[in-house]
């Protein structure tokens, strides 16, 4: 049996998947609707956490 790793993305992947600048990404993990983790200073995102945010957007604009 063999388990999926979850894909983790860095910021300026989801800045260019988000289309947002460097500074909105931040707001965004500071005001926790974008979850992250950190290995050592690296900060990371869970692609499955930016899909989701993305789609709660959208669903909140329609």
């Amino acid at each position: 049996m063999t388990s999926a790793v979850p894909e983790a993305m860095t910021v300026k992947e989801v800045m260019a998947a988000l289309r947002l600048s460097r500074s909105k990404v931040y707001d965004l993990l500071r005001s926790r609707e974008l979850p992250s983790f950190t290995i050592g200073r690296l900060r990371r995102f869970d692609t499955a956490d930016v899909t989701a945010y993305m789609r709660k957007r959208v669903e909140e604009n329609h």
